[in-house]
Protein backbone atom coordinates (compact mmCIF):
# COMPACT_ATOMS: atom_id res chain seq x y z
CA UNK A 1 0.00 0.00 0.00
CA UNK A 2 0.79 4.03 0.27
CA UNK A 3 0.78 6.50 2.26
CA UNK A 4 -3.04 8.22 2.35
CA UNK A 5 -4.97 10.70 4.36
CA UNK A 6 -8.63 10.06 5.58
CA UNK A 7 -11.30 12.87 4.75
CA UNK A 8 -14.27 11.98 7.17
CA UNK A 9 -17.33 13.48 5.71
CA UNK A 10 -19.94 13.80 8.52
CA UNK A 11 -23.18 14.33 7.24
CA UNK A 12 -27.25 14.64 8.29
CA UNK A 13 -27.49 11.47 7.68
CA UNK A 14 -24.47 8.99 7.34
CA UNK A 15 -20.76 9.54 7.91
CA UNK A 16 -18.39 8.90 4.56
CA UNK A 17 -14.78 7.90 4.96
CA UNK A 18 -12.24 8.02 1.73
CA UNK A 19 -8.94 7.25 1.69
CA UNK A 20 -6.80 9.29 -0.46
CA UNK A 21 -3.09 8.71 -1.89
CA UNK A 22 -0.64 11.42 -2.41
CA UNK A 23 -1.72 12.26 -6.22
CA UNK A 24 -5.48 12.72 -5.16
CA UNK A 25 -6.39 9.36 -6.09
CA UNK A 26 -8.97 7.36 -3.76
CA UNK A 27 -7.90 4.04 -3.06
CA UNK A 28 -11.26 3.56 -0.68
CA UNK A 29 -14.37 4.55 0.46
CA UNK A 30 -16.63 3.43 3.11
CA UNK A 31 -19.25 4.62 4.84
CA UNK A 32 -22.16 3.81 7.62
CA UNK A 33 -25.81 5.63 8.33
CA UNK A 34 -27.02 7.13 12.18
CA UNK A 35 -30.69 7.97 12.56
CA UNK A 36 -32.39 11.36 13.05
CA UNK A 37 -34.81 12.14 15.86
CA UNK A 38 -37.62 14.36 15.36
CA UNK A 39 -38.88 13.75 18.53
CA UNK A 40 -41.88 16.98 18.06
CA UNK A 41 -42.09 18.94 14.41
CA UNK A 42 -39.98 21.41 14.01
CA UNK A 43 -36.79 19.30 16.36
CA UNK A 44 -34.11 17.55 14.34
CA UNK A 45 -31.54 15.35 16.60
CA UNK A 46 -28.94 13.24 16.78
CA UNK A 47 -26.99 11.51 19.32
CA UNK A 48 -22.91 12.91 18.97
CA UNK A 49 -22.19 8.66 20.10
CA UNK A 50 -23.60 7.69 16.96
CA UNK A 51 -21.25 9.82 14.84
CA UNK A 52 -18.35 8.63 16.56
CA UNK A 53 -19.87 5.20 16.48
CA UNK A 54 -20.50 4.91 12.87
CA UNK A 55 -17.02 6.55 11.34
CA UNK A 56 -15.27 3.79 13.64
CA UNK A 57 -17.22 1.12 11.80
CA UNK A 58 -16.11 3.14 8.35
CA UNK A 59 -12.77 2.95 9.59
CA UNK A 60 -12.55 -0.91 10.89
CA UNK A 61 -13.90 -1.69 7.28
CA UNK A 62 -11.02 0.07 5.47
CA UNK A 63 -8.70 -1.43 7.70
CA UNK A 64 -10.14 -4.79 8.13
CA UNK A 65 -12.14 -5.30 3.82
CA UNK A 66 -10.04 -2.52 1.99
CA UNK A 67 -6.66 -3.36 3.87
CA UNK A 68 -5.76 -0.25 4.51
CA UNK A 69 -2.40 -0.43 7.22
CA UNK A 70 -3.10 2.02 9.94
CA UNK A 71 0.86 2.45 9.53
CA UNK A 72 -0.15 3.90 6.12
CA UNK A 73 -2.93 6.57 7.48
CA UNK A 74 -0.77 9.81 8.37
CA UNK A 75 -3.27 12.02 8.51
CA UNK A 76 -7.10 12.61 8.96
CA UNK A 77 -8.82 16.01 8.72
CA UNK A 78 -12.87 16.27 8.86
CA UNK A 79 -16.29 18.32 7.09
CA UNK A 80 -18.68 18.02 9.34
CA UNK A 81 -22.78 19.32 8.77
CA UNK A 82 -22.66 22.88 9.85
CA UNK A 83 -24.61 24.94 12.89
CA UNK A 84 -25.02 21.56 14.88
CA UNK A 85 -25.51 22.16 18.81
CA UNK A 86 -23.17 19.70 21.14
CA UNK A 87 -23.06 20.16 25.29
CA UNK A 88 -20.62 19.18 27.01
CA UNK A 89 -20.52 19.14 31.05
CA UNK A 90 -17.20 19.60 32.97
CA UNK A 91 -16.48 16.21 32.59
CA UNK A 92 -16.63 16.70 28.41
CA UNK A 93 -20.17 14.13 28.72
CA UNK A 94 -22.55 14.91 26.58
CA UNK A 95 -25.51 16.84 28.08
CA UNK A 96 -28.38 16.10 25.79
CA UNK A 97 -29.03 15.45 22.45
CA UNK A 98 -27.60 17.23 19.35
CA UNK A 99 -29.87 19.84 18.11
CA UNK A 100 -29.11 19.76 14.35
CA UNK A 101 -28.62 22.78 11.65
CA UNK A 102 -32.37 21.43 10.18
CA UNK A 103 -34.04 21.82 13.88
CA UNK A 104 -36.27 25.31 14.00
CA UNK A 105 -37.68 25.18 16.83
CA UNK A 106 -35.77 28.61 17.88
CA UNK A 107 -38.03 31.23 16.16
CA UNK A 108 -38.07 32.88 19.33
CA UNK A 109 -34.75 33.20 20.02
CA UNK A 110 -34.17 34.44 16.58
CA UNK A 111 -36.32 37.16 17.32
CA UNK A 112 -35.19 37.80 20.28
CA UNK A 113 -31.60 38.22 18.98
CA UNK A 114 -33.08 41.15 16.33
CA UNK A 115 -34.71 42.44 19.14
CA UNK A 116 -32.06 43.38 21.02
CA UNK A 117 -28.94 43.56 18.39
CA UNK A 118 -30.50 44.20 15.26
CA UNK A 119 -28.12 45.31 12.31
CA UNK A 120 -25.60 45.30 14.90
CA UNK A 121 -25.79 41.78 15.18
CA UNK A 122 -25.43 41.52 11.46
CA UNK A 123 -22.25 43.98 11.27
CA UNK A 124 -20.19 41.84 13.69
CA UNK A 125 -21.31 38.08 12.18
CA UNK A 126 -22.15 38.95 8.47
CA UNK A 127 -25.46 37.10 8.91
CA UNK A 128 -29.28 36.91 10.36
CA UNK A 129 -29.30 34.67 13.29
CA UNK A 130 -31.56 32.01 11.01
CA UNK A 131 -33.25 29.72 13.41
CA UNK A 132 -30.75 26.55 11.79
CA UNK A 133 -28.09 28.77 13.01
CA UNK A 134 -25.99 27.90 16.74
CA UNK A 135 -27.01 30.80 18.91
CA UNK A 136 -30.37 30.70 18.65
CA UNK A 137 -30.29 26.84 19.50
CA UNK A 138 -28.07 27.95 22.15
CA UNK A 139 -30.33 30.22 23.47
CA UNK A 140 -33.30 27.95 23.30
CA UNK A 141 -31.41 25.57 25.73
CA UNK A 142 -30.56 28.52 28.28
CA UNK A 143 -34.34 29.35 28.21
CA UNK A 144 -36.17 26.18 28.07
CA UNK A 145 -33.65 23.74 29.86
CA UNK A 146 -32.32 26.09 32.67
CA UNK A 147 -30.72 23.23 34.41
CA UNK A 148 -28.57 21.67 31.08
CA UNK A 149 -27.81 24.88 30.39
CA UNK A 150 -26.02 25.81 34.27
CA UNK A 151 -24.16 22.47 33.56
CA UNK A 152 -22.80 23.11 30.09
CA UNK A 153 -18.95 23.82 29.89
CA UNK A 154 -18.16 23.18 26.64
CA UNK A 155 -20.10 23.98 22.87
CA UNK A 156 -18.70 22.01 20.29
CA UNK A 157 -19.98 21.22 16.42
CA UNK A 158 -20.22 18.25 15.37
CA UNK A 159 -17.44 17.12 13.67
CA UNK A 160 -15.65 18.80 16.72
CA UNK A 161 -17.19 16.53 18.85
CA UNK A 162 -15.89 13.73 16.73
CA UNK A 163 -12.39 14.45 16.27
CA UNK A 164 -12.62 15.02 20.13
CA UNK A 165 -13.46 11.92 20.78
CA UNK A 166 -10.38 10.67 18.92
CA UNK A 167 -7.75 13.00 20.12
CA UNK A 168 -9.20 14.10 23.42
CA UNK A 169 -8.58 17.76 22.69
CA UNK A 170 -11.61 20.23 22.31
CA UNK A 171 -11.38 23.10 19.06
CA UNK A 172 -13.55 24.37 16.00
CA UNK A 173 -12.33 25.84 13.66
CA UNK A 174 -12.83 28.96 12.56
CA UNK A 175 -15.42 28.18 9.11
CA UNK A 176 -17.95 26.08 11.74
CA UNK A 177 -17.35 28.57 14.15
CA UNK A 178 -18.89 31.47 11.83
CA UNK A 179 -21.51 29.25 11.28
CA UNK A 180 -22.95 29.63 15.22
CA UNK A 181 -23.35 32.84 14.67
CA UNK A 182 -20.77 33.89 17.47
CA UNK A 183 -17.76 34.96 15.85
CA UNK A 184 -16.73 38.53 15.50
CA UNK A 185 -15.81 37.88 11.52
CA UNK A 186 -13.46 41.21 11.17
CA UNK A 187 -11.76 40.77 14.03
CA UNK A 188 -11.45 36.93 13.93
CA UNK A 189 -12.49 35.67 17.64
CA UNK A 190 -15.87 35.06 19.66
CA UNK A 191 -17.61 37.97 20.40
CA UNK A 192 -17.70 39.40 23.36
CA UNK A 193 -20.08 41.75 22.67
CA UNK A 194 -22.58 38.79 21.77
CA UNK A 195 -21.89 36.41 24.51
CA UNK A 196 -22.59 39.85 27.20
CA UNK A 197 -25.45 40.36 25.61
CA UNK A 198 -26.98 36.97 25.70
CA UNK A 199 -25.06 36.06 29.30
CA UNK A 200 -23.57 33.69 27.51
CA UNK A 201 -20.10 32.25 29.59
CA UNK A 202 -16.76 33.02 27.35
CA UNK A 203 -15.57 29.49 28.36
CA UNK A 204 -18.40 27.88 26.53
CA UNK A 205 -16.58 28.63 23.00
CA UNK A 206 -13.58 26.45 22.64
CA UNK A 207 -10.17 27.44 21.49
CA UNK A 208 -10.51 28.88 17.57
CA UNK A 209 -8.01 26.53 15.04
CA UNK A 210 -7.43 26.82 11.04
CA UNK A 211 -8.79 24.37 9.12
CA UNK A 212 -5.53 22.86 8.20
CA UNK A 213 -4.14 23.07 11.99
CA UNK A 214 -2.45 19.89 13.79
CA UNK A 215 -5.35 19.13 16.36
CA UNK A 216 -3.46 15.75 17.66
CA UNK A 217 -2.70 12.55 17.42
CA UNK A 218 -4.94 9.24 17.58
CA UNK A 219 -5.37 9.05 21.21
CA UNK A 220 -4.67 5.36 22.73
CA UNK A 221 -8.43 4.65 23.80
CA UNK A 222 -9.75 5.73 20.40
CA UNK A 223 -6.32 3.76 18.38
CA UNK A 224 -7.43 0.99 19.83
CA UNK A 225 -11.01 1.01 19.65
CA UNK A 226 -10.63 1.38 15.51
CA UNK A 227 -7.39 0.20 15.09
CA UNK A 228 -5.40 3.18 13.81
CA UNK A 229 -2.45 4.23 14.38
CA UNK A 230 -1.46 6.46 17.85
CA UNK A 231 1.15 8.46 15.09
CA UNK A 232 -1.67 9.21 13.14
CA UNK A 233 -2.33 13.08 13.29
CA UNK A 234 -5.73 15.11 12.90
CA UNK A 235 -6.29 18.50 11.18
CA UNK A 236 -9.47 20.73 12.29
CA UNK A 237 -11.08 20.77 8.75
CA UNK A 238 -13.83 22.45 8.45
CA UNK A 239 -17.74 22.99 7.75
CA UNK A 240 -19.20 20.99 4.85
CA UNK A 241 -19.65 24.04 2.77
CA UNK A 242 -16.00 25.20 3.07
CA UNK A 243 -14.79 21.24 2.45
CA UNK A 244 -17.16 20.93 -0.31
CA UNK A 245 -15.65 24.23 -1.79
CA UNK A 246 -11.93 23.38 -1.10
CA UNK A 247 -12.91 19.61 -3.00
CA UNK A 248 -14.75 21.61 -6.11
CA UNK A 249 -11.07 23.97 -6.36
CA UNK A 250 -12.75 27.19 -5.28
CA UNK A 251 -9.58 29.05 -4.09
CA UNK A 252 -10.24 32.07 -5.92
CA UNK A 253 -12.63 35.17 -6.75
CA UNK A 254 -12.76 34.34 -10.37
CA UNK A 255 -14.47 30.79 -9.58
CA UNK A 256 -18.15 30.25 -7.90
CA UNK A 257 -19.47 27.39 -7.32
CA UNK A 258 -23.00 25.61 -8.54
CA UNK A 259 -24.09 22.81 -6.58
CA UNK A 260 -27.86 21.33 -7.38
CA UNK A 261 -28.61 18.79 -4.34
CA UNK A 262 -32.35 18.84 -2.70
CA UNK A 263 -31.55 22.42 -2.32
CA UNK A 264 -29.18 24.35 -4.50
CA UNK A 265 -26.15 26.78 -3.52
CA UNK A 266 -24.13 29.30 -4.79
CA UNK A 267 -20.63 29.69 -3.39
CA UNK A 268 -18.42 32.54 -3.88
CA UNK A 269 -14.30 32.48 -2.87
CA UNK A 270 -14.11 35.70 -0.75
CA UNK A 271 -10.29 37.09 -0.19
CA UNK A 272 -12.12 39.93 2.06
CA UNK A 273 -13.43 39.79 5.50
CA UNK A 274 -15.05 43.38 5.28
CA UNK A 275 -17.60 42.34 2.66
CA UNK A 276 -20.63 42.04 4.19
CA UNK A 277 -24.07 41.54 2.15
CA UNK A 278 -26.56 42.34 5.31
CA UNK A 279 -27.34 38.72 5.67
CA UNK A 280 -29.87 38.63 2.46
CA UNK A 281 -26.13 36.22 1.54
CA UNK A 282 -24.49 33.53 4.38
CA UNK A 283 -20.79 34.88 4.96
CA UNK A 284 -18.18 32.36 6.18
CA UNK A 285 -14.82 32.01 6.97
CA UNK A 286 -13.14 29.23 4.90
CA UNK A 287 -11.36 26.09 5.31
CA UNK A 288 -8.77 27.84 3.30
CA UNK A 289 -6.56 30.25 5.86
CA UNK A 290 -7.18 33.48 5.51
CA UNK A 291 -10.03 33.52 3.29
CA UNK A 292 -13.50 33.77 3.02
CA UNK A 293 -16.85 32.70 1.57
CA UNK A 294 -20.27 33.96 0.95
CA UNK A 295 -23.36 31.66 -0.57
CA UNK A 296 -26.80 31.69 -1.44
CA UNK A 297 -29.17 29.29 -1.48
CA UNK A 298 -32.23 28.27 -3.03
CA UNK A 299 -34.36 25.92 -0.71
CA UNK A 300 -36.09 23.77 -3.84
CA UNK A 301 -33.43 22.88 -6.04
CA UNK A 302 -33.50 19.61 -7.13
CA UNK A 303 -36.40 19.16 -4.68
CA UNK A 304 -38.58 21.14 -7.49
CA UNK A 305 -37.33 18.88 -10.05
CA UNK A 306 -37.62 15.39 -7.92
CA UNK A 307 -41.66 16.86 -6.73
CA UNK A 308 -42.12 17.39 -10.36
CA UNK A 309 -40.87 13.95 -11.40
CA UNK A 310 -42.56 12.17 -8.83
CA UNK A 311 -46.06 14.03 -9.41
CA UNK A 312 -45.90 13.82 -12.81
CA UNK A 313 -43.64 11.20 -14.36
CA UNK A 314 -43.09 8.38 -11.54
CA UNK A 315 -42.62 5.55 -13.68
CA UNK A 316 -40.23 7.36 -15.65
CA UNK A 317 -36.26 7.80 -15.94
CA UNK A 318 -34.94 10.36 -14.45
CA UNK A 319 -32.61 10.83 -16.98
CA UNK A 320 -34.93 10.74 -19.57
CA UNK A 321 -37.40 13.15 -18.14
CA UNK A 322 -34.56 15.39 -17.60
CA UNK A 323 -33.41 15.34 -21.17
CA UNK A 324 -36.77 15.53 -22.97
CA UNK A 325 -36.13 19.08 -22.33
CA UNK A 326 -34.05 19.31 -25.37
CA UNK A 327 -37.80 18.53 -27.26
CA UNK A 328 -38.53 22.14 -25.86
CA UNK A 329 -36.87 25.53 -26.76
CA UNK A 330 -35.63 28.13 -24.91
CA UNK A 331 -37.62 29.94 -22.65
CA UNK A 332 -39.70 26.42 -22.43
CA UNK A 333 -42.18 28.20 -25.68
CA UNK A 334 -43.08 31.09 -23.11
CA UNK A 335 -43.53 29.04 -20.00
CA UNK A 336 -41.82 30.31 -16.43
CA UNK A 337 -41.44 28.34 -13.29
CA UNK A 338 -40.36 30.04 -10.05
CA UNK A 339 -38.97 27.11 -7.61
CA UNK A 340 -40.46 28.55 -4.32
CA UNK A 341 -42.27 25.45 -3.81
CA UNK A 342 -41.52 25.36 0.03
CA UNK A 343 -40.62 28.80 0.73
CA UNK A 344 -37.25 30.86 -0.43
CA UNK A 345 -33.95 31.89 1.36
CA UNK A 346 -32.21 34.16 -0.72
CA UNK A 347 -32.66 36.34 -1.82
CA UNK A 348 -36.06 36.38 -0.96
CA UNK A 349 -35.85 35.12 2.86
CA UNK A 350 -39.86 34.29 2.62
CA UNK A 351 -40.89 31.16 4.45
CA UNK A 352 -44.31 31.66 2.71
CA UNK A 353 -43.91 32.37 -1.27
CA UNK A 354 -44.74 29.71 -3.08
CA UNK A 355 -43.71 28.52 -6.15
CA UNK A 356 -45.86 29.09 -10.00
CA UNK A 357 -45.84 28.41 -13.21
CA UNK A 358 -46.00 31.40 -15.40
CA UNK A 359 -47.43 31.87 -18.92
CA UNK A 360 -49.50 28.06 -19.13
CA UNK A 361 -51.02 28.25 -23.20
CA UNK A 362 -52.91 25.45 -24.47
CA UNK A 363 -49.90 24.62 -26.93
CA UNK A 364 -47.70 23.42 -23.80
CA UNK A 365 -46.54 19.92 -23.51
CA UNK A 366 -44.60 18.03 -20.73
CA UNK A 367 -41.39 18.67 -22.22
CA UNK A 368 -42.10 22.33 -21.93
CA UNK A 369 -42.81 21.77 -18.39
CA UNK A 370 -39.83 20.01 -17.71
CA UNK A 371 -37.20 22.60 -19.24
CA UNK A 372 -39.42 25.69 -17.29
CA UNK A 373 -38.42 23.87 -14.18
CA UNK A 374 -34.93 23.37 -15.39
CA UNK A 375 -34.82 27.33 -16.11
CA UNK A 376 -36.28 28.17 -13.28
CA UNK A 377 -33.79 26.50 -11.05
CA UNK A 378 -31.05 28.34 -13.10
CA UNK A 379 -33.09 31.77 -12.95
CA UNK A 380 -33.17 31.96 -9.20
CA UNK A 381 -29.54 31.05 -8.78
CA UNK A 382 -29.40 33.96 -11.73
CA UNK A 383 -30.81 36.19 -9.08
CA UNK A 384 -28.14 35.26 -6.72
CA UNK A 385 -25.41 36.23 -8.75
CA UNK A 386 -26.95 39.51 -9.48
CA UNK A 387 -26.20 40.44 -5.62
CA UNK A 388 -22.64 39.33 -5.93
CA UNK A 389 -22.63 41.63 -9.39
CA UNK A 390 -24.15 44.35 -7.52
CA UNK A 391 -20.98 44.46 -4.91
CA UNK A 392 -18.56 44.28 -8.40
CA UNK A 393 -17.99 40.79 -8.56
CA UNK A 394 -16.78 39.77 -11.71
CA UNK A 395 -16.67 35.43 -12.32
CA UNK A 396 -14.82 33.73 -15.11
CA UNK A 397 -15.85 30.08 -14.11
CA UNK A 398 -18.79 28.46 -12.52
CA UNK A 399 -17.67 24.88 -11.61
CA UNK A 400 -21.25 22.39 -11.84
CA UNK A 401 -21.59 19.69 -9.27
CA UNK A 402 -24.71 17.51 -8.08
CA UNK A 403 -27.49 17.45 -10.20
CA UNK A 404 -26.94 20.36 -12.41
CA UNK A 405 -23.44 18.33 -13.56
CA UNK A 406 -24.86 15.55 -14.45
CA UNK A 407 -26.61 16.77 -18.08
CA UNK A 408 -25.02 18.16 -20.63
CA UNK A 409 -27.92 20.09 -21.84
CA UNK A 410 -28.43 21.54 -18.02
CA UNK A 411 -24.88 22.67 -17.72
CA UNK A 412 -25.49 24.21 -21.43
CA UNK A 413 -28.32 26.29 -19.77
CA UNK A 414 -26.44 27.17 -16.77
CA UNK A 415 -23.74 28.65 -19.19
CA UNK A 416 -26.13 30.63 -21.27
CA UNK A 417 -28.44 32.15 -18.49
CA UNK A 418 -24.84 32.99 -16.17
CA UNK A 419 -22.98 34.15 -19.10
CA UNK A 420 -20.03 32.44 -17.93
CA UNK A 421 -18.12 29.21 -18.86
CA UNK A 422 -19.33 26.25 -16.69
CA UNK A 423 -17.38 23.41 -15.86
CA UNK A 424 -17.78 20.08 -13.97
CA UNK A 425 -15.46 17.61 -11.56
CA UNK A 426 -13.76 14.62 -13.31
CA UNK A 427 -13.94 12.98 -9.63
CA UNK A 428 -16.89 14.59 -8.02
CA UNK A 429 -16.33 14.13 -4.00
CA UNK A 430 -16.80 16.91 -2.95
CA UNK A 431 -16.81 17.68 0.95
CA UNK A 432 -14.74 14.21 1.91
CA UNK A 433 -12.37 15.45 -0.69
CA UNK A 434 -12.31 18.60 0.60
CA UNK A 435 -11.46 17.19 4.00
CA UNK A 436 -8.17 14.66 2.94
CA UNK A 437 -6.81 18.32 0.95
CA UNK A 438 -6.94 19.91 4.40
CA UNK A 439 -4.96 17.05 5.99
CA UNK A 440 -2.76 17.09 2.76
CA UNK A 441 -1.54 20.04 3.43
CA UNK A 442 -1.52 19.79 7.32
CA UNK A 443 0.88 17.18 6.96
CA UNK A 444 3.10 19.29 4.89
CA UNK A 445 2.60 16.98 1.66
CA UNK A 446 1.41 20.63 -0.09
CA UNK A 447 2.70 24.11 0.28
CA UNK A 448 -0.95 25.65 -0.07
CA UNK A 449 -4.58 24.67 -0.84
CA UNK A 450 -4.18 26.19 -3.86
CA UNK A 451 -0.90 23.65 -4.87
CA UNK A 452 -2.84 20.77 -3.56
CA UNK A 453 -5.73 21.93 -6.03
CA UNK A 454 -4.06 21.50 -9.28
CA UNK A 455 -3.43 17.79 -8.18
CA UNK A 456 -6.23 17.04 -6.41
CA UNK A 457 -9.14 18.67 -8.35
CA UNK A 458 -9.18 18.02 -12.35
CA UNK A 459 -12.14 19.58 -14.68
CA UNK A 460 -13.68 17.66 -17.07
CA UNK A 461 -16.48 18.88 -19.35
CA UNK A 462 -16.35 22.65 -20.29
CA UNK A 463 -19.81 24.34 -21.39
CA UNK A 464 -19.03 28.52 -23.00
CA UNK A 465 -22.24 30.06 -23.63
CA UNK A 466 -23.60 30.74 -26.93
CA UNK A 467 -24.33 34.57 -27.59
CA UNK A 468 -27.61 34.24 -29.03
CA UNK A 469 -29.23 32.40 -26.60
CA UNK A 470 -27.58 34.28 -23.58
CA UNK A 471 -29.87 37.16 -25.30
CA UNK A 472 -33.13 35.41 -25.20
CA UNK A 473 -32.18 34.28 -21.19
CA UNK A 474 -31.81 37.59 -20.79
CA UNK A 475 -35.03 38.89 -21.96
CA UNK A 476 -36.27 36.08 -19.91
CA UNK A 477 -34.56 36.61 -16.30
CA UNK A 478 -36.15 40.27 -16.65
CA UNK A 479 -39.64 38.66 -16.93
CA UNK A 480 -38.64 36.00 -14.13
CA UNK A 481 -37.04 38.88 -11.86
CA UNK A 482 -41.40 39.90 -11.61
CA UNK A 483 -43.15 36.90 -10.57
CA UNK A 484 -41.77 37.16 -6.83
CA UNK A 485 -43.57 40.66 -6.26
CA UNK A 486 -45.64 40.28 -8.12
CA UNK A 487 -47.12 36.43 -6.67
CA UNK A 488 -46.09 37.41 -3.24
CA UNK A 489 -49.47 38.56 -1.93
CA UNK A 490 -51.39 35.86 -3.69
CA UNK A 491 -49.40 32.88 -2.05
CA UNK A 492 -49.30 34.08 1.05
CA UNK A 493 -52.77 34.47 0.97
CA UNK A 494 -53.53 30.71 0.09
CA UNK A 495 -50.53 29.65 2.77
CA UNK A 496 -52.66 31.61 5.15
CA UNK A 497 -56.05 29.78 4.00
CA UNK A 498 -54.82 26.67 3.94
CA UNK A 499 -53.18 26.78 7.27
CA UNK A 500 -56.86 28.18 8.23
CA UNK A 501 -58.73 25.26 6.92
CA UNK A 502 -56.37 22.41 7.87
CA UNK A 503 -56.90 23.67 11.41
CA UNK A 504 -60.66 23.10 10.67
Amino acid sequence: MTDCVLGVDLGTSSVKVSAVAKDGTIIAQEGMAFPLRQPQPGYAEQDPEDWVSATTVAIVRLILTDKLKPADIKGISYSGQMHGLVLLDKDNQVLRPAMLWNDTRSTKQREEIMAKMGQRFIKITHNQPLEGFTLPKLLWVKENEPEIFAQAHTMLLPKDYLRFRMTGKLAVDYSDATGTVMLDVEKQRWSQEILQTFEIPASLCPPLVRSIDDTGNIDDWYAEYSGLSPATRTFAGGADNACGAVGAGIDNPTKVLSSIGTSGVVLKYEPDKTTNYDGVLQYEDHAIPDAFYSMGVTLAAGYSLSWFKKTFAADEDFTSVVESAGQSTVGANGLLFAPYIVGERAPYADADIRGSFIGIDGIHQRTDFVRAVLEGIIFSFRDLMAEYEAKGSHFETVVSIGGGAKSPLWQQIQANIFNTRVVSLKNEQGPGLGAAMLAAVGLGWYRSIADCTKVFVQFKDVFLPQPANVKRYQKLHEIYKQIYPSTKEITHELVAYRRENQEK
